[in-house]
C-alpha cells in the first residue's frame, strides 16, 4: 500500500509542476544586468556628489573660520619691549 499523500507531499509536487511550466525571457540576462548597471552608475553618482558637497562645505567653513580671526596681533607677535628683569640667556660661558 502507498501512503497517503501529506501537505507536504501535495506542496512539492504543485510547485514542481509550476516551475516546470515557466519559462524565462530570452532577454531576462541582459534586461537584469542593465538594470544592476544602471543603479551602480547611480550609487557611484550619488556617491560622488555628497564627496563634492562635503569637501566643499569643509573649505567654505575653512575658510570662514579663518576669516573670522582677529586683524590685531596676538600676545605671541606683541611688541612691547622686554623688562630688564627678564634680559635675554646670555649664552655659555667663556673659558
Amino acid at each position: 500500500m502507498s501512503e497517503p499523500p501529506t501537505t507536504e507531499r501535495l506542496l512539492q509536487e504543485a510547485l514542481e509542476t509550476l516551475a516546470a511550466e515557466v519559462r524565462p525571457a530570452p532577454d531576462a540576462y541582459r534586461t537584469a544586468r542593465g538594470d544592476w548597471l544602471r543603479r551602480e552608475r547611480r550609487r557611484r553618482m550619488v556617491l560622488a556628489i555628497a564627496i563634492t558637497v562635503v569637501f566643499a562645505l569643509a573649505t567654505l567653513i575653512g575658510l570662514w573660520v579663518l576669516n573670522q580671526t582677529p586683524s590685531d596681533p596676538g600676545v605671541i607677535f606683541d611688541d612691547t619691549p622686554v623688562p630688564s628683569a627678564a634680559a635675554p640667556f646670555p649664552g655659555p660661558a667663556a673659558p
